[in-house]
């Protein structure tokens, strides 16, 4: 079964991976109570949040080529994931046609 574009969602930024997770980090613990995600677990290239009734939000970066690819799961959270993945710079991707 494929994964809802809701709850798998995938960002390209200039950011390192690094800085990617320490604004992911910033990012949820700043949020409304209701909203808010606190670091739960972490580990090479991503981590793990959690928020109210225990609600997780992971999130992951590896560097590509000029930035970084950055994957968040969320089951519910997952306006607050899309809206922290828009406050990354964005990376310009070029499509090779053929």
């Amino acid at each position: 079964m494929k994964p809802s574009t809701e709850t798998l969602q995938e960002y390209f930024t200039t950011l390192g991976p690094d800085e990617v997770l320490a604004r992911a980090r910033q990012f949820f613990a700043t949020r409304t109570p209701l909203y808010a995600a606190y670091p739960d677990k972490q580990g090479a290239g991503w981590a793990s949040f959690r928020g109210q009734g225990g609600e997780e939000t992971v999130v992951a970066a590896t560097a590509v080529d000029g930035g970084s690819r950055v994957t968040g799961s969320s089951y519910m959270f997952t306006s607050q994931l899309r809206r922290f993945l828009t406050t990354l710079p964005a990376l310009e991707r070029r499509t090779e046609v053929a």
